[in-house]
């Protein structure tokens, strides 16, 4: 190989002053020397030039060159065009089927996926299983399981004995690939090889068996090992956690202490987040408790777990401690852990706390982002929520589908249709066709904002719906009181090959209530059990009493909540209050209102409503003993409140209320509302449809 043909310039003369290299030392011996391993070839200032020197010193069909060119090829083995030069090379001097160099040539030709066939071919030249070895461990991390199994049938074709550390990878790939009957068929070949004793190819077994579901032949194989390390034991246990039992991982780890065996980072992680899971969060935090007392290592995932149960109880006080800890750990800059500290600072209602640690961490991933715009979406603040979101825009970070769909679910929660409509502008805009949540997250949102005709346009649209979106839809229709056109989505998604569940089933019921549809809902809870296989639940049974309720069959309403096999709900017996109260009849209100006041119940509003009906009914010892109970019990009702949107973000006020710094400016718009309210009440019908008309025109 010419000096010319190599990737690197010829360094320029050295100035006098500069010490000598070994470019100026002609010893054969020095060069030699120097290129025949990777870290003295590595010491070199320009290798490639001293090997070149080396070769027109030495004979065109010297072996001399072995050395150098695996040398050369292990140090610039991610170089394709260095290496296919060096490969040629090797061909001409026919060392290219030496044992030294066929690793270093797979090497080479396994760096990129496209290569994978060159190498293949290099590997079947091969009579050592080290070639195929670093074939199949060359697809498998190009994340080619397939590409590794081929690999391992070729080298049984080829009589190629797999050794100790073809196994792990076989099964790795098997595991990835999910074939579990070619596992079992290497299991048996590996065994009758001798290697059912190897330690390796024990664990390994066991992970393949664990990740391909086949739990039973994993115990069986890890209770049949004579010798368990660190690695054994966390195959099994997270295997035990993969498939959903975990009861059977602590079980294990509990054995493994017993047992005395080593147990590492990985192992206390797994069961901590095995309690996560369970909802153990005291078990928990006493377990990483424990790992600190006991000088146990802790590493940022331990952080991140603490901080996670530290989130879903609310206890700030111990948050604030692991917060510590990872600052003595200098670990509080990893993502992750910034991350989690800022959910735990939003959950425990420090959103102050949250917004300083989000500021301070330097660089801030989509995936930070998004962890604050949902802590600000736990306090339902939508305005807070939008100010970040154009700020993530505006520093040039793409928001993914995970920011999209935690955005727009605070609009659809709060009704902020303005935010959601520009949210639905940026998901046109930016091609989120295929991700089916976002269109139902805009439907559920134009729903709950009463836009029904912009969610059915979103609806139908819609290519690929599913229970929810037509759930979405059934339910708005049912709150606008549209019941016929909820119940025609709804046997239209039936009509889709889509069985509906119990929740579909509460929102068409919940639809028939609110437009007075007996008939269609006595019929729809018959089918339930007949048609579509579902039991009511108190649920159900709840909507039927409210949809009798409301149409004054008051007498089926009791009925139905008297022979409901579920205990019943404060909530239904009030519905039956507030029906009785409707309609005068106090015979029934009265066994309701005694059932409902049984329950002691905290929503003062039901207090409320029994006072109203003996109110009503002139039944002033009875509304006085309810007021006492109120009094008694400490039961107040919180005054009503109303929202207004005065431009920059919803502000609440109450009835007469002037301490309200906005005072000023809600009480002129109301005062607007009113004078329009007045003037189209002295208007006729014929009059206001003039005037729509000629606006329209």
């Amino acid at each position: 190989m010419s000096a010319a043909a190599a990737p690197l310039p010829r360094p320029p003369p050295a100035p006098p002053l500069l010490p000598a290299t070994p470019f100026h030392d002609d010893s054969l011996h020095s060069l030699l020397a120097s290129l025949s391993s990777a870290s003295a070839a590595r010491l070199l200032p320009f290798p490639l030039l001293a090997f070149s020197r080396l070769r027109h010193r030495l004979p065109a069909s010297s072996h001399f060159l072995l050395r150098p060119i695996a040398s050369l090829l292990h140090l610039h083995r991610s170089h394709l065009r260095l290496g296919a030069q060096l490969h040629g090379l090797s061909l001409s001097l026919g060392l290219s089927r030496h044992p030294d160099l066929v690793p270093r040539l797979l090497s080479v030709y396994s760096s990129q996926p496209s290569l994978l066939p060159y190498a293949s071919c290099l590997a079947a030249e091969s009579t050592y299983p080290l070639a195929y070895n670093i074939l199949i461990s060359a697809c498998l991390r190009h994340g080619l399981p397939r590409q590794a199994l081929t690999a391992y049938q070729e080298m049984a074709k080829h009589a190629v004995l797999p050794d100790a550390f073809t196994y792990p990878s076989v099964f790795r790939a098997c595991a990835e690939a999910g074939d579990l009957a070619l596992g079992r068929a290497v299991h048996l070949h590996g065994a009758g090889g001798g290697m059912d004793g190897h330690l390796f190819f024990q664990n390994a077994l066991v992970s393949m068996y664990a990740k391909c579901g086949d739990l039973v032949a994993a115990r069986t194989v890890f209770d049949g090992m004579t010798h368990k390390d660190a690695v054994s034991w966390n195959s099994m246990i997270s295997g035990y956690v993969a498939a959903g039992q975990c009861g059977q991982a602590v079980d294990l780890f509990q054995r493994m202490r017993a047992d005395e065996a080593e147990v590492d980072s990985v192992t206390w992680n797994t069961i901590a987040g095995v309690y996560i899971k369970t909802r153990d969060h005291r078990a928990a935090v006493e377990l990483i408790r424990e790992m600190v007392n006991g000088g146990a290592e802790v590493d940022f995932v331990t952080i991140v777990i603490g901080l996670n149960a530290c989130s879903r109880v609310g206890w700030l006080r111990l948050g604030k401690e692991i917060h510590g800890l990872a600052i003595r750990m200098c670990c509080d800059g990893v993502e992750s852990v910034g991350n989690a500290l800022i959910t735990m600072y939003a959950r425990c209602k420090h959103m102050d706390s949250a917004c300083k640690l989000f500021k301070m961490l330097g660089c801030q991933g989509v995936v930070t982002w998004n962890t604050m715009i949902a802590s600000f979406a736990l306090s339902d603040d939508a305005e807070e929520a939008s100010k970040l979101f154009r700020e993530m825009v505006c520093r040039g970070v793409q928001p993914n589908y995970v920011t999209v769909v935690t955005y727009i679910a605070l609009c659809a929660r709060v009704a902020n249709l303005q935010h959601g409509q520009e949210l639905h502008t940026h998901i046109v805009k930016h091609g989120f066709k295929g991700y089916r949540l976002l269109w139902n997250s805009l439907i559920d949102m134009y729903s709950k904002s009463g836009r029904l005709l912009l969610a059915q346009n979103v609806f139908d649209t819609m290519d690929d719906r599913d229970m929810i979106s037509y759930t979405s839809m059934i339910a708005g229709y049912g709150m606008q009181g549209k019941g016929a056109v909820a119940l025609q989505i709804f046997y239209q998604m039936i009509d889709s090959g889509i069985k509906p569940d119990h929740i579909s089933m509460v929102t068409v019921l919940t639809a028939c209530s609110h437009s007075g549809l007996v008939t269609e809902g006595e019929e729809l809870f018959d089918k339930m059990t007949s048609s579509y296989g579902i039991k009511p639940q108190m649920e159900h049974y709840s909507c039927m009493v409210d949809l009798y309720a409301r149409s004054g069959l008051i007498e089926k309403a009791e009925g139905m909540l008297n022979d409901s096999s579920f205990p019943t709900t404060s909530t239904m017996w009030a519905a039956l209050v507030g029906a009785c109260h409707e309609r005068g009849n106090i015979k029934i209100g009265e066994r309701a209102a005694r059932r409902l006041l049984e329950m002691r119940t905290e929503n003062a509003g039901h207090y409320v409503l029994i006072a109203n009906m003996y109110a009503a009914a002139g039944c002033w010892d009875e509304l006085a003993t309810v007021r006492k109970l109120m009094r008694d019990l400490g039961v107040t009702k919180a005054p009503g409140l109303a929202w207004a949107d005065l431009g920059n973000g919803f502000t609440p006020f109450l009835v007469g209320d002037r301490s309200n710094p906005l005072a000023p400016e809600i009480y002129e718009i109301l005062d607007e509302l009113s004078e329009q309210m007045r003037n189209i009440s002295n208007c006729s019908d014929l009059d206001i449809i003039e005037v729509l008309i000629d606006q329209n025109q």
